[in-house]
């Protein structure tokens, strides 16, 4: 596996970077060896934030998880990644490494739940999408009360999501069709 380990406000000492290859290289048993595995950590005052991404086959899998200490985010963050990757192996299990469930046993995890997760839609909405600036789209979503927000971009009328980000500012997703 392919480790690329980023610093944000930290220099990453040598005993961390060998701590982050150990742990996050065990996640190969379920990637082939040329699947490459991003990992950021960075320091915001007292907070130790890891975020692991990788993608893969046409999927991304990712966790970020934030502690007040980095080899603790590292542990948090990497059983995160094994239960989003057992939540959905029936679907995944094409795309990951032969034999990766022949040995059940989680590396991180302490438990995993077994049953299979089937998501299901509870509720469909239907609205009118209104032409209208980025501004007003944030002034719409913070009226509402939302995390994310539908729109249609008057400038470039396309459909675009605005989101708000954990830290306080806000994302705009403008999809591109292929």
């Amino acid at each position: 596996m392919i480790i690329k380990l980023t610093g944000k406000n930290i220099d990453i000492s040598d005993a961390l970077r060998e701590q982050t290859h150990k742990k996050v290289g065990k996640l190969e048993r379920y990637f082939s060896p040329d699947t490459e595995a991003q990992v950021t950590m960075s320091i915001e005052n007292y907070r130790h934030i890891v975020e692991v991404t990788i993608p893969f086959n046409g999927v991304v899998i990712r966790a970020e998880e934030e502690t007040d200490s980095l080899y603790t985010s590292i542990d948090k963050v990497l059983d995160k990644l094994e239960r989003q990757i057992h939540k959905h192996r029936t679907r995944l299990g094409k795309r990951l490494r032969s034999g990766a469930f022949k040995n059940s046993s989680p590396i991180f995890s302490k438990h995993i739940d077994s049953e299979e997760y089937h998501p299901k839609v509870v509720k469909t909405k239907r609205f009118a999408l209104k032409p209208m600036a980025v501004d007003e789209a944030i002034m719409q979503m913070d009226l509402l009360g939302h995390s994310f927000f539908v729109f249609r971009n008057a400038e470039t009328e396309e459909v675009n999501v605005l989101y708000k980000r954990r830290d306080g500012y806000y994302g705009l997703i403008e999809p591109e069709f292929m």
